[in-house]
């Protein structure tokens, strides 16, 4: 159920036909895990916070830096020297307290991605490099999660949704 406080946060989802009360109450339960909250994983989380995602988890083991910030808007110049997922969380929690919001700072291995990935309904990825890619492709797939990844190249980028645990 949502709160007079989130009726008024979310009113332009609620009057959309294809979206609203039932859409964003579906939004609040919703629980979504991103890899990266790098130059993707950044906009990503600002985007599903303001729209009301109940759960955001971030999975991430790097530290701001300088060089982050003209293309990493969750993070900010006092950020520069903390953890990539303790700067997300206090922006997500500025810009909507109603979302719970869940820090893992630790990259993303054989050991930890069952156990990580198997906790959302969804998740997007926006590592950096193959070796996670394909890990995080593997754990979906045995963990039965949609995915969506993509990546960014000089000029372009790619965005893909993969649901392989899907039978036709």
């Amino acid at each position: 159920m949502l709160s007079a406080d989130e009726l008024e946060r979310y009113a332009r989802h609620i009057v959309l036909r294809d979206v609203g009360g039932p859409g964003q109450n579906a939004l609040k339960e919703a629980s979504v895990l991103v890899i990266g909250a790098g130059g993707l994983g950044a906009p990503a989380l600002m985007y599903l916070a303001a729209a009301g995602v109940g759960t955001l988890g971030v999975g991430d083991d790097d530290i701001v830096s300088l060089a982050n910030l003209q293309r990493q808007g969750i993070h900010t110049t006092p950020d520069i020297g903390k953890r990539k997922v303790d700067s997300a969380a206090e922006q997500i929690h500025a810009l909507n307290p109603h979302v719970h919001f869940e820090a893992h700072a630790a990259r993303l291995d054989a050991r930890n991605a069952m156990a990580l990935i198997s906790g959302y309904d969804l998740v997007l990825d926006g590592s950096d490099n193959f070796e996670t890619r394909y890990l995080v492709s593997d754990a979906c797939f045995l963990a039965a999660k949609p995915l969506i990844t993509a990546a960014l190249g000089t000029f372009d980028g790619s965005l893909t949704t993969i649901r392989a645990h899907e039978r036709n």
